[in-house]
């Protein structure tokens, strides 16, 4: 039996003219910023437009910690609104923005798989409408005018040793980590040492995510800390008079986009932030639209539970007033026997004693959400054909002493049809169970606190140990009165640790934080830990290398 890639089910797609998706939820062409016949921004007054007493239910979903074996959570996000619509529901899925690295990298797009996809799918896994470049050329025109600046006279005193504001480019490329700019004479600025990360960790990105209009987003832009003077005093962006200019060429990236599934579904897709080094969401106004004109709205939340949901619980509905009705859990029969100990090339055979050691990370996982979060939770298992029901049976009951219900998904297969026994548990589940919705831990907590809160409460670690580093850092957040923020937690997203090597559900382990740097303008503190980088690497073979296009202009290799 032959299988068709997903490039090749989103080609053959019938797609529909974006006014047609739009008209299901009740917008109109006069909400529509169209691109093209299938995509469009929805402009921002359409929130304006339509002001809801009753708004949709919110539904989280999110994953087991992320294995080579793949778990499925954007596919899932998609097929489920794909089948709350087939019941009669008015859905919307909302979806992050893939970034370019790791499409030409090693993870792939993000616009789902197989029959649960978000279309145009060529689009979305490229250039899109350009909120990626918009997000980079504000972010750099800020870089430009802090060296500009300090080269022509630094009147405010800008300490050359202390900027910590890198320039971006939405590509991995590790060679750009560390380098020397400014060389070769005065007229080409002052030598310093610099280095890029990639667009979806830069802080722009976080506050395109979070700002809820164009004066909040000015505003946030304002309040970027760049650097320090001589006096230890910070520079922000309003100091440079940058904030104007960023927001002007963020204008239009600030609307949210819509798209389609291929069953027809709308689907809003913008904004971008990786999970493990950034917040991990997709935009506050993309989630608001959708609750004010869908009965249900899918969101999902990057990597496992304990980086995307933690984030979306902690940072972004935190910070935009939301409260999830009911969060979806995926995962694989294949993943959890990887966390039990088993190599990717044996995960076809049944291995009951394997999946029964890898449990614990599920299991971690559901308890977090219902006993630390207090969030009603339903985990989706996608199927992959191998499973053997003594497997699928090993979960459910493994699920069941935790009370929590089990339903097997096969969007990928079968699309919203693959999807509709998950549904009606969600459903259910947000009809029967009202959620007591609970932050891991309240903003007046010292800083020390919340990183050790998140630590013990959701990794399950014996603390936090701080570098030299980052206790010095700390003193300064704290003299500076930045230190009551929320914590994003930079991580590996591979193990509950900071370790990627440990797998499962780990225990005594510390998690070692190397640095903290305030992202004001988001507002939170990002406390790097581990090993992990804001500008990864490609692959020894990176996925560009099968990326093509025919002569006619048709793409072939991405997925």
């Amino acid at each position: 039996m032959s299988f068709k890639s997903d490039i090749e089910i989103a080609q053959a797609a019938d797609l529909r003219p974006i006014s047609e998706i739009a008209a299901k939820i009740g917008l109109s062409s006069g909400n529509l910023i169209p691109y093209g016949h299938y995509k469009a921004k929805v402009d921002l007054n359409s929130l304006r437009d339509r002001e809801k007493t009753e708004r949709g239910k919110l539904i989280l979903t999110t994953a087991i910690t992320p294995t080579p074996a793949g778990e499925g959570k954007t596919t899932v996000t998609i097929g489920l609104a794909d089948a709350l619509s087939r019941l009669g529901q008015k859905s919307i899925s909302v979806t992050r923005e893939p970034s370019m690295g790791p499409v030409f990298g090693i993870k792939g797009g993000a616009a789902g798989g197989g029959y649960a996809q978000v279309i145009p799918m060529e689009d979305l896994n490229l250039h899109f409408t350009g909120d990626m470049h918009a997000i980079g050329a504000a972010n750099n025109l800020l870089a430009a005018m802090l060296d500009n600046h300090i080269t022509q006279g630094n009147s405010l005193r800008i300490d050359p040793r202390r900027i910590t504001w890198k320039r971006v480019v939405d590509m991995n490329d590790r060679q750009l980590r560390f380098i020397v700019d400014g060389l070769n004479g005065t007229a080409n600025g002052v030598p310093r040492e610099d280095g890029f990360e990639i667009t979806v960790a830069s802080e722009v990105m976080a506050i395109l995510c979070l700002a809820d209009s164009l004066v909040d987003l000015k505003e946030r832009l304002a309040q970027i800390v760049v650097a320090y003077t001589y006096d230890d005093e910070p520079v922000t962006a309003a100091d440079l008079k940058a904030e104007g200019a960023m927001a002007a060429l963020l204008k239009e990236a600030l609307n949210p986009n819509l798209v389609q599934t291929l069953e027809g579904t709308p689907a809003l897709v913008h904004g971008g932030p990786f999970a493990n080094i950034a917040h991990g969401c997709n935009s506050v106004l993309a989630t608001k639209l959708a609750l004010d004109y869908a009965d249900y709205v899918v969101t999902e939340a990057g990597f496992g539970a304990d980086l995307g949901a933690e984030k979306f619980l902690n940072i972004k509905c935190r910070s935009a007033g939301l409260q999830p009705d009911a969060v979806v859990l995926v995962g694989t029969i294949r993943a959890l026997k990887m966390h039990g100990g088993v190599d990717k090339e044996q995960l076809n055979a049944e291995n009951l004693a394997a999946l029964e050691a890898g449990m614990p990370n599920l299991l971690r996982h559901i308890d977090n959400i219902k006993n630390v979060f207090k969030l009603p939770v339903v985990v989706a298992i996608n199927r992959f054909a191998a499973d053997t029901e003594r497997e699928i049976e090993l979960v459910r009951s493994g699920c069941a002493e935790l009370g929590v219900g089990v339903a097997l998904c096969e969007v990928w297969a079968q699309g919203g049809a693959g999807g509709i026994e998950l549904a009606k548990k969600v459903m259910r589940l947000t009809a029967e169970t009202k959620s007591d919705f609970s932050f891991t831990y309240d903003l007046d907590l010292p800083l020390e606190t919340k990183l050790e809160t998140i630590a013990r409460r959701i990794y399950r670690a014996d603390g936090v140990e701080l570098t030299p580093k980052a206790k010095k850092q700390l003193r300064q957040l704290k003299a500076l009165g930045f230190d009551r923020l929320p914590v994003c937690m930079a991580k590996t997203q591979y193990s509950f640790s900071d370790d990627p090597q440990l797998l499962g559900a780990p225990e005594n382990f510390v998690i070692t934080v190397r640095n903290l740097k305030v992202s004001a303008g988001a507002g939170f503190i990002v406390a790097l830990t581990g090993e992990v980088m804001t500008m990864p690497g490609l692959p020894r073979i990176p996925a560009a290398e099968k990326i093509d296009i025919t002569p006619e202009g048709k793409i072939s290799g991405l997925f």
